[in-house]
């Protein structure tokens, strides 16, 4: 029997939605293989999925996985990534959890 999932959610407005993406994309993709389908892009972070998806005025940030703290990780890593990178426009990542 597997574990539920875990899913959490963070939607960051902003004006810049598509440059913020790149740049999480070209500064952790040094790291991490990301596979890119439309304006979203996916990669594994330990046992974790993370998905960063461009939207209409919105940076959707998006971590599902079987384990807390594997969830938790990818929220931290995309989370205080893109919160670093957006510091001038004062971004702030508010994750919503469901599942579990």
């Amino acid at each position: 029997m597997t574990a539920p999932l875990i899913a959490s959610r963070a939607d960051v407005a902003t004006d810049a939605p598509a440059r913020y993406a790149k740049q999480l994309v070209a500064h952790l993709g040094r790291k991490l293989t990301f596979t890119a389908e439309g304006t979203a892009w996916t990669t594994t972070i330990g046992a974790a999925t993370a998905h960063i998806v461009v939207g209409d005025g919105v940076l959707t940030l998006l971590a599902a996985g079987e384990e807390e703290q594997a969830v938790a990780r990818v929220e931290e890593v995309l989370g205080s990534h893109l919160e670093r990178f957006g510091q001038r426009q004062e971004l702030t990542v508010t994750w919503s959890r469901s599942g579990g």
